[in-house]
Order: structure tokens, then C-alpha cells, then sequence
């Protein structure tokens, strides 16, 4: 409670206290409540967490990249009812949809509008097929809307591909381990999606040549490694194990010029193995994306540079 001294009490001339937490003015002498129900002018939101505010994103103003118009304009509903639940007639309904459609049309009247709302509904697509959090999605449109800001020719483009390539470099930025096929393979066909995954890298290497203030954390090994560990299901220690195996071999050339898939597969394989721990070569290989005989190559390079001395064999595909 804040002690303000607005005026004082009429039974005993007392300062009075306003206590805003249940709305009361009451005297600090006597007890007596002056006054009751106070409005609240204040913040309905006094938390800096973004989950707290986003539960009452109703009140607290916030706007979004992701939507063409930042968030702000004004949503005509697809309901039936009006705002005290009767049904409302097939007149006024369709004077309603009217609305909606112009509504639409006003708000997205150019084609770079439209453009921008398109690739913009992408990303926030894509990102949800991914399971990426809001922050990617976030940072992912503001990054596309730099590069549109600065004119610089995107259309003709594939909106898959571009989309994907922004998102790329968002999940670089928010240091979030995504490769360019599994942002593709979220949302497209098998067939299809090497070629996309071809034209997205072409994008996003013209997108880093034109942005070139835009940079991104290098990602380290660990985050790779766990990475693998969770959609393996790998146990814990053989996870701990592999980290600490790649710390001790950080500095030495082991990484240079190699996927980074590749080589945290590798340690995970390695550990599994140093532990006595069962996992099979090809489970490795199919979530990171890496051949078999990869990975046998980086185990190798990864026990002559440990001095460790270990067995591989090629797994044996049993049914």
C-alpha cells in the first residue's frame, strides 16, 4: 500500500492511505474505509515476463511483426451471435461479411501489401509445423520486413523458399538448432522439398549478402548434441558424456570444414559405445541427417584426436 496524502479523515483528521490492491482509501488513525471501489488507472499488466503479458495481450497495447499490419487493426468476427448471444438475421449478416470483405480489401490494397501479408502468413505457418517459438516467428518477420524495406527484389519468388530461408536466419540468431530441410520437410512433400531446399539456400545466401548488418550466433556443438540426444531419446549420461568429449576436443581440428550434424552424432555414437549403451548407428544417421558412413569417419577422427581406442563395425540392418 502507498501512503498518499490526499486529504484528510473527517472523524480524526488523520492522512488517509490509498490502498490500491482491493480499491479502498482508508484513514491511517482510525481504520475507518473513506472511500470504496476505486478505479484502477494503472498498468493492467505490471509483469516484464512476455508470458504474463501475453495472457492479457487484450489490455497491454502489444503489437506483432508477424501480421502485415503489426497486430493493430480491427478483427470483424465470423459469429453468428451479437455480443448478448441472440442470433443474428441473414440481413445484417450479410451486411457483415460485406464489410469484412472491404474491410480486407482496404487493408491490404497494394500488391506489396499483399506480398508482405502473404510471405508473413507463411512464416507464422512454417514456424507452427516446426513447433518454433513465438520469438523465432518474431524475429523471422521482423527480418523479412527489413528486407523489404530496403526494396530489394523478392517478387517472383517462391514464398515457401523465401520464408524458409527467414526463418533460417532466425533460428540462428535465437540460437535455436533447425537446418534448412526440416524447416522444408515441416510443410512439404518428399518429392518436392529438395529442390526447394536447393532455392531456399540460394536465398538465404543472397539474403546475408544484402543484409549485411544482420548477424548470428555461431551455434556450439552442445546445442547439436542435445538436440540429437532429445530426438533420440538417448539416455542422460551418455549425453554428459558426449558433451564433455566435445569440450575437451573443441580446439583441435576435428570441426573444420564438417557438418556439425554429423560430428555430434559422432560423440553421442562414441559415448553410447564407452558406456555400454545400445544405440544403433542407423537411428543416429536418420535424425541427423548424416550416412552411416559419416559417422564412422568422425568417430574415427574423433578417437585419434582423444587417444581413445575403440571398435566400430557397421550396424547390421536387422528386421
Amino acid at each position: 500500500m502507498n501512503a498518499l496524502e490526499i486529504q484528510k479523515c473527517s472523524a480524526c483528521e488523520s492522512s488517509l492511505i490509498d490502498d490500491t490492491a482491493n480499491g479502498e482509501i482508508i484513514c491511517s488513525g482510525c481504520g475507518i474505509v473513506v472511500a470504496e471501489q476505486m478505479e484502477d488507472h494503472g498498468p493492467e499488466v505490471k509483469s516484464t515476463r512476455l508470458e504474463d503479458k501475453m495472457k492479457l495481450a487484450r489490455a497491454t497495447g502489444q503489437t506483432t511483426y508477424s501480421q502485415h499490419d503489426l497486430g493493430i487493426a480491427t478483427e470483424i468476427s465470423m459469429g453468428t451471435k451479437d455480443f448478448s448471444g441472440k442470433t443474428i438475421n441473414s440481413e445484417i449478416a450479410n451486411q457483415m461479411n460485406n464489410l469484412r470483405k472491404w474491410q480486407k480489401r482496404v487493408r491490404i490494397s497494394s500488391s506489396r501489401d499483399r506480398r508482405l501479408s502473404n510471405v508473413l502468413a507463411k512464416i507464422s505457418e512454417v514456424s507452427q509445423n516446426c513447433s518454433l517459438p513465438k520469438n523465432v516467428v518474431e524475429t523471422a518477420s521482423k527480418i523479412y520486413r527489413s528486407l523489404d524495406s530496403k526494396h530489394i527484389q523478392v517478387k517472383g519468388k517462391s514464398v515457401l523458399s523465401i520464408s524458409a530461408a527467414v526463418i533460417y536466419l532466425a533460428c540462428k540468431q535465437c540460437a535455436i538448432v533447425r537446418s534448412l530441410e526440416e524447416i522444408i520437410q515441416a510443410t512439404t512433400p518428399m518429392k518436392e522439398a529438395k529442390a526447394k531446399v536447393k532455392l531456399a539456400s540460394r536465398y538465404y545466401r543472397t539474403l546475408v549478402m544484402e543484409l549485411g548488418t544482420v548477424t548470428a550466433p555461431v551455434l556450439t556443438m552442445d546445442k547439436y548434441i542435445s538436440k540429437i540426444a532429445n530426438m533420440t531419446n538417448t539416455d542422460t549420461r551418455v549425453e554428459r558424456l558426449a558433451l564433455e568429449i566435445a569440450e575437451k576436443t573443441k580446439n583441435r581440428s576435428i570441426t573444420d570444414g564438417k557438418a556439425p550434424n554429423g560430428i555430434a552424432a559422432a560423440y553421442l555414437y562414441v559415448s553410447s559405445i564407452l558406456l555400454g549403451q545400445s544405440i544403433l548407428q542407423r537411428d543416429v544417421s536418420s535424425v541427423s541427417g548424416v550416412t552411416e558412413v559419416t559417422i564412422r569417419n568422425r568417430c574415427k577422427e574423433i578417437l585419434s584426436n582423444s587417444k581413445l581406442k575403440l571398435t566400430l563395425r557397421p550396424s547390421l540392418n536387422r528386421k
